[in-house]
């Protein structure tokens, strides 16, 4: 699995704002990083983070949907409870998912994720993640107007 690139460059030199993911090192676990225009938009990406400490989300055929719905005080629980409801889908269900579709409204998510059961020969699972923490925790606007969110996840 790799790292996706968050920045590339265009003929005009300016950096071209686009969504996109990141994984971190923290200790014997892994930093899921989001990044997008809109904070739905940075945890859509923090999700495919998620599963792509498991496997390659290209690989992820979007046949089912599944909706999860969350609430919390702050943006910050708000990204730990989304991502727990994916781990939580993906044990239950056996399913991993390669496309999301997240809106905000105050402190309520209305998500959906896209994916299909756990194929071993097709997926090729690197590990299990047992589930989001507070820790490296943040959901913040940078100054170029993106929107990060990130955390540890336990693995």
């Amino acid at each position: 699995m790799s790292d996706a690139a968050c920045s590339s460059r265009g003929r005009d030199t300016t950096v071209r704002r686009q969504a996109c993911w990141q994984h971190y090192q923290h200790g014997a676990d892994v930093g899921v990083r989001g990044i997008g225009a809109t904070v739905a938009a940075a945890f859509e990406q923090a999700a495919v983070a998620l599963v792509a400490v498991v496997t390659e989300p290209a690989q992820v055929a979007p046949t089912t949907r599944i909706d999860i719905a969350c609430e919390a005080p702050d943006h910050e629980l708000l990204l730990v409870d989304w991502l727990n409801g994916l781990v939580y889908e993906m044990a239950t269900r056996r399913m991993l998912f390669g496309r999301f579709q997240v809106v905000i409204e105050g402190q309520r998510l209305r998500g959906q994720a896209w994916g299909e059961p756990i194929d071993v020969a097709k997926h090729d699972p690197a590990v299990e993640v047992k589930g989001a923490t507070y820790t490296t925790l943040t959901v913040d606007q940078q100054a170029d107007g993106m929107w990060v969110a990130q955390c540890v996840v336990d693995v």
